[in-house]
């Protein structure tokens, strides 16, 4: 089971847990969870204002071994409005435009999709329970 929970995070509301919002899906080959504006193809949906998150942002897929994997959509732009980051075991890894990345099997950490304009953000704790 994967376990993923949201805040979308404004300057003035840093720390702040409210708003957080949750979604999970089970660790079967091709389960998917998907982050972003779009709420017709998302679980978790960001504001829609928040324009640095595209329609689908994230996308988060098991494979045939149980394992996660996180990637992170190319948007309509060459150049993302946005930075994503992945926390695990308190060391911070960017995570490229267009990239996949595994998530540890059994493990937890946080996303961070960072606005490039604003001090905003879209943080998404995760874990995987085996």
């Amino acid at each position: 089971m994967l376990e993923l929970t949201m805040a979308a995070v404004s300057g003035a509301d840093a720390g702040a847990t409210a708003g957080m919002t949750m979604a999970e899906a089970p660790s079967e080959p091709g389960a998917v969870l998907r982050v972003g504006r779009d709420a017709a193809m998302c679980r978790l949906v960001t504001p829609e204002d928040w324009l640095f998150v595209s329609r689908v942002h994230l996308e988060f897929v098991c494979g045939q071994d149980g394992t996660w994997q996180l990637t992170w959509l190319r948007g309509s732009q060459p150049d993302p409005a946005s930075e994503v980051r992945i926390v695990l075991a308190q060391s911070v890894h960017p995570v490229g435009y267009g990239a996949a990345v595994r998530l540890p099997r059994g493990g937890s950490g946080e996303i961070i999709v960072q606005d490039r304009t604003e001090p905003r953000s879209v943080n998404i704790g995760f874990y995987h329970e085996v």
